[in-house]
């Protein structure tokens, strides 16, 4: 099994997979990452701001997941209006969004309301060793995400081991809308994000900030702009304007400049 490098805008692992959008990547002691995407194992790591990464899967596959083809380094151009936005940008130069599967992005977001991201990794991990499936790679085993049928099925006694509290039924209701075909998420992709996101709202357990985030972390909408504790941070630090990114087709990753920013500097 060979690695791939792939170019394009820099890239850190670090950044990216901390930085709270996603929840199944695990650090590894040489500075890599392991995580499983769509069933598909991988090893991942970054050199001189460069994606490498180590799969049996194909390299459209990873390519497409880490957004390859989008030119963040204009994107950041165009965040950096001041000084501090411009120290953002520049902190955050090796974020991607990545393009995840919507239904474990709408799970793992589910979950993380009113939660922290130890916590919120910990109920995702057990949800995955409970009912996925397990899959060897660099000499440790790995789980799949579960699929909506599965959780469909349950009830939330079932669950009980997760520790997921009151999101435990919202979990299960959002795989039986799946199931049923009440959420499809091919037609939400040819929503405008206001649609989608009215839509998706309508799942008990989705407010706004769940939202947001399942539309821009699972959907790849990047006009969604989540919201949270440390947005409301930024905000009281930032001394511009910053409903100006609102309206742009970019604001969810001027969103993540803000907050990886923010978190990292102002704890």
């Amino acid at each position: 099994m060979e690695w791939i490098q792939f170019d394009g805008s820099p890239f850190s692992a670090r950044q990216t997979f901390t930085c709270g959008q996603c929840f199944r990547w695990a650090p590894q002691p040489d500075g890599s990452y392991i995580g499983i995407v769509r069933g598909t194992p991988a090893q991942v790591w970054d050199a001189q701001g460069k994606l490498c990464v180590q799969s049996p899967g194909p390299a459209a596959l990873w390519r497409a997941y880490f957004d390859c083809d989008t030119d963040y380094t204009a994107i950041r151009q165009s965040f950096a209006v001041d000084a501090f936005t411009a120290a953002a940008a520049e902190f955050g130069k090796g974020i991607r969004i990545l393009q995840q599967e919507p239904w474990e992005a709408l799970c793992t977001f589910i979950i993380s309301q009113c939660n922290n991201i130890p916590r919120i990794t910990g109920i995702v991990q057990r949800l995955c060793e409970q009912l996925g499936k397990p899959l060897p790679f660099a000499g440790q085993v790995w789980y799949t995400f579960p699929e909506a049928d599965t959780l469909a099925a349950l009830t939330p006694a079932d669950l009980s081991g997760l520790r997921a509290g009151y999101r435990t039924p919202y979990l299960i209701g959002a795989a039986q809308a799946v199931q049923s075909g009440a959420l499809d998420f091919d037609a939400l992709r040819g929503m405008s994000t206001a649609e989608a996101r009215s839509h998706i709202m309508q799942l008990r357990g989705v407010g706004r900030k769940v939202a947001d985030c399942f539309l821009l972390f699972g959907l790849h909408k990047l006009d969604a702009f989540p919201v949270d504790t440390w947005m409301k941070k930024a905000a009281a630090y930032y001394s511009g304007d910053m409903k100006r990114f609102l309206d742009s087709p970019y604001a969810g990753v001027y969103q993540q400049y803000f907050f990886f920013y923010t978190r990292e500097h102002y704890r």
